[in-house]
């Protein structure tokens, strides 16, 4: 849809929304969730759905989504047969909604449903995507906002395409860069890097973080770690080329110390061994090692995971969709 048709139909509606909420073990929120999500998105468009995806959810999540989707036909939902992260559980959620925008949000309200008119008139101005950016944490934790901060300040500095600071997956997109997204096929995601590698016409607006409606964060420090750790791998070679520039000067400061030794043997004599430097010296380069083996080891396993070309998710059933759509096979690169 072209900026003049959604102009067009600024009045009407005129235009199908999709609504996508990774779900994962939020059974005291998820009522709220549709309480303030559909009333809004009703005021929008007549032709909206809510597509929610269980992400292998343990407590009584699944339930609730099914009583909602057989009273509502709008809402409908994707049930994964495991927990596939909230990456894969997002990418599912794009495969399968149908609309002409679509905006992920997540389902804790976190992410307030009434900042989305004003994503849809940006959207609407010709814009391809329309970011939240928050403009305020004091929500998180200290340490996540920290943790935040310093990710990225990082990722800002290593990777290849800038990524927004404190722009997460709350945004609208517009089909074709839900189209776009499809034809990606790494099959380790961070999608905040795969958004930003898009380009694309893009806007932003702010808004302050609200704390959870109900229960609690599935992110823990543990988890917030791998997660920097795949947007850093993901989306940046620096790690390796910085050990290419660090193993050449530690080469350069060997040979000049190698110089040194033997011009002080030539001109003093031997030297009697200093046995508690030696050990300091080789027990520093093998720890230098390690870590330089650790880092090869990080691409290698993602390079393993990349070749056995496992999909993404598997989805036990589908609720709410007319003729269940098939997840869309991922075209490889020939480059």
């Amino acid at each position: 849809m072209n900026p003049q048709e959604r102009m067009a139909g600024s009045g009407s509606g005129g235009f199908r929304l999709s609504l996508v909420a990774p779900i994962y073990n939020e059974e005291a929120a998820i009522l709220s969730f549709f309480a303030r999500v559909a009333p809004i998105a009703e005021s929008i468009t007549a032709d909206y759905e809510i597509v929610c995806i269980n992400d292998g959810s343990t407590d009584g999540t699944l339930a609730i989504l099914e009583t909602v989707a057989a009273t509502d036909p709008r809402i409908k939902v994707v049930d994964l047969t495991r927990r596939f992260g909230k990456e894969c559980a997002l990418t599912a959620g794009l495969d399968f909604a149908s609309g002409d925008a679509v905006i992920p949000l997540d389902a804790d309200l976190q992410d307030p449903p009434e900042l989305i008119p004003e994503l849809v008139e940006k959207w609407r101005a010709g814009n391809d995507m329309v970011l939240a950016v928050r403009r305020d944490r004091s929500s998180d934790t200290r340490a996540k906002r920290g943790f935040a901060r310093l990710f990225y300040r990082v990722i800002g500095r290593l990777g290849e395409v800038p990524i927004p600071d404190d722009a997460g997956d709350f945004r609208l997109l517009d089909r074709r860069v839900v189209e776009a997204i499809k034809l990606l096929p790494e099959r380790t995601r961070f999608m905040k890097g795969i958004f930003a590698w898009l380009g694309f016409r893009q806007a932003t607006i702010t808004y302050v973080r609200p704390r959870r409606v109900a229960g609690v964060s599935k992110w823990r420090a543990w988890t917030l770690w791998n997660f920097a750790l795949e947007g850093i791998t993901s989306f940046s070679t620096l790690p390796l080329r910085v050990w290419t520039y660090g193993g050449l000067l530690v080469a350069l400061g060997a040979f000049a110390y190698m110089i040194v030794i033997i011009w002080r043997t030539l001109v003093f004599g031997r030297d009697v061994p200093g046995y508690p430097s030696l050990i300091s010296i080789l027990l520093f380069f093998s720890g230098v090692n390690m870590i330089g083996l650790g880092i090869m080891g990080e691409y290698l396993g993602r390079v393993f995971i990349e070749v056995k070309r496992r999909p993404l998710y598997l989805v036990r059933q589908t609720i709410g969709f007319a003729t269940p759509p098939e997840a869309p096979q991922r075209r490889e690169r020939h480059d």
